[in-house]
Protein backbone atom coordinates (compact mmCIF):
# COMPACT_ATOMS: atom_id res chain seq x y z
CA UNK A 1 0.00 0.00 0.00
CA UNK A 2 1.24 3.06 -0.90
CA UNK A 3 1.48 5.74 1.62
CA UNK A 4 0.19 9.60 0.70
CA UNK A 5 1.12 12.95 2.86
CA UNK A 6 -0.72 15.88 2.92
CA UNK A 7 0.12 19.12 4.21
CA UNK A 8 -1.04 22.44 4.21
CA UNK A 9 -4.32 22.17 5.50
CA UNK A 10 -5.67 25.13 8.09
CA UNK A 11 -7.71 27.99 8.94
CA UNK A 12 -8.34 31.00 6.91
CA UNK A 13 -10.99 33.69 6.23
CA UNK A 14 -12.88 33.51 3.03
CA UNK A 15 -11.12 35.32 0.12
CA UNK A 16 -8.13 34.27 1.40
CA UNK A 17 -5.83 31.54 0.00
CA UNK A 18 -4.19 28.04 1.02
CA UNK A 19 -1.82 25.98 -0.72
CA UNK A 20 -2.13 22.14 -0.16
CA UNK A 21 0.41 19.36 -0.76
CA UNK A 22 0.72 15.87 -1.51
CA UNK A 23 3.62 13.62 -1.86
CA UNK A 24 4.36 9.70 -2.29
CA UNK A 25 7.84 7.85 -1.82
CA UNK A 26 9.86 9.06 -4.80
CA UNK A 27 11.02 5.51 -5.23
CA UNK A 28 7.14 5.05 -6.08
CA UNK A 29 6.87 4.52 -10.24
CA UNK A 30 3.17 4.05 -12.14
CA UNK A 31 1.85 7.35 -10.97
CA UNK A 32 -0.51 8.42 -13.78
CA UNK A 33 -2.37 10.52 -12.02
CA UNK A 34 -2.91 12.37 -8.55
CA UNK A 35 -6.40 13.76 -7.92
CA UNK A 36 -7.64 15.64 -4.53
CA UNK A 37 -11.13 15.43 -3.48
CA UNK A 38 -12.99 16.43 -0.19
CA UNK A 39 -15.44 15.77 2.46
CA UNK A 40 -17.76 18.34 4.18
CA UNK A 41 -19.20 15.99 6.67
CA UNK A 42 -18.93 12.29 7.56
CA UNK A 43 -22.40 12.77 6.04
CA UNK A 44 -21.49 14.08 3.10
CA UNK A 45 -20.52 12.36 -0.33
CA UNK A 46 -16.85 12.15 -1.22
CA UNK A 47 -16.47 15.19 -3.94
CA UNK A 48 -13.92 15.47 -6.95
CA UNK A 49 -11.87 18.83 -6.81
CA UNK A 50 -8.75 18.16 -9.34
CA UNK A 51 -6.41 16.12 -10.86
CA UNK A 52 -3.58 16.11 -12.64
CA UNK A 53 -1.94 13.38 -15.47
CA UNK A 54 1.48 13.07 -13.94
CA UNK A 55 3.29 12.78 -16.93
CA UNK A 56 1.85 15.70 -18.64
CA UNK A 57 0.36 18.13 -16.41
CA UNK A 58 -2.45 18.31 -18.04
CA UNK A 59 -5.10 19.16 -15.41
CA UNK A 60 -8.81 18.90 -14.39
CA UNK A 61 -11.37 20.60 -12.04
CA UNK A 62 -14.67 20.62 -10.75
CA UNK A 63 -16.84 23.80 -11.78
CA UNK A 64 -17.34 24.72 -8.39
CA UNK A 65 -13.38 25.51 -8.00
CA UNK A 66 -12.24 26.12 -11.71
CA UNK A 67 -10.67 29.66 -11.67
CA UNK A 68 -9.83 29.91 -8.10
CA UNK A 69 -7.63 26.48 -7.74
CA UNK A 70 -4.52 25.82 -9.71
CA UNK A 71 -3.18 21.75 -9.59
CA UNK A 72 0.84 21.32 -10.21
CA UNK A 73 3.39 18.76 -10.05
CA UNK A 74 6.60 19.65 -7.58
CA UNK A 75 10.13 19.26 -7.64
CA UNK A 76 10.15 16.01 -8.15
CA UNK A 77 7.89 13.04 -9.18
CA UNK A 78 5.17 12.14 -7.46
CA UNK A 79 4.89 15.63 -5.49
CA UNK A 80 1.93 17.72 -6.53
CA UNK A 81 0.28 20.73 -5.12
CA UNK A 82 -3.14 22.50 -5.19
CA UNK A 83 -2.60 26.35 -4.38
CA UNK A 84 -6.35 27.48 -3.52
CA UNK A 85 -7.61 31.42 -3.92
CA UNK A 86 -10.19 33.47 -3.35
CA UNK A 87 -11.72 30.67 -1.14
CA UNK A 88 -15.35 30.33 -0.24
CA UNK A 89 -17.11 28.89 3.41
CA UNK A 90 -18.11 26.19 0.96
CA UNK A 91 -14.38 25.08 0.73
CA UNK A 92 -14.70 23.82 4.02
CA UNK A 93 -13.82 20.03 4.23
CA UNK A 94 -11.28 17.45 4.54
CA UNK A 95 -9.26 17.32 1.49
CA UNK A 96 -7.77 13.99 0.12
CA UNK A 97 -4.82 13.27 -1.75
CA UNK A 98 -5.33 10.41 -4.05
CA UNK A 99 -3.23 8.53 -6.84
CA UNK A 100 -3.85 5.96 -9.26
CA UNK A 101 -1.38 3.98 -11.22
CA UNK A 102 -1.44 3.02 -14.96
CA UNK A 103 -4.92 3.19 -16.41
CA UNK A 104 -6.78 1.91 -13.44
CA UNK A 105 -10.21 3.64 -13.42
CA UNK A 106 -10.66 4.67 -9.81
CA UNK A 107 -7.68 5.65 -7.21
CA UNK A 108 -5.52 2.69 -5.99
CA UNK A 109 -4.05 4.67 -2.85
CA UNK A 110 -5.96 7.62 -0.54
CA UNK A 111 -4.52 9.90 1.77
CA UNK A 112 -5.68 10.74 5.73
CA UNK A 113 -6.64 14.06 4.75
CA UNK A 114 -6.02 17.40 5.69
CA UNK A 115 -8.63 19.99 7.15
CA UNK A 116 -9.39 22.76 5.38
CA UNK A 117 -11.72 25.84 7.34
CA UNK A 118 -12.96 28.78 5.32
CA UNK A 119 -14.66 31.05 7.71
CA UNK A 120 -17.54 33.45 6.36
Amino acid sequence: QVQLVESGGGFVQAGGSLKLSCAAPERVSGITSMAWYRQEGLEKEREFVASIVTATGTTKYSDSVKGRFTMSRGNRRNIVSMQMDSLKPDDTGVYVCTARFGRSSAPDAWGRGVQVTVSS
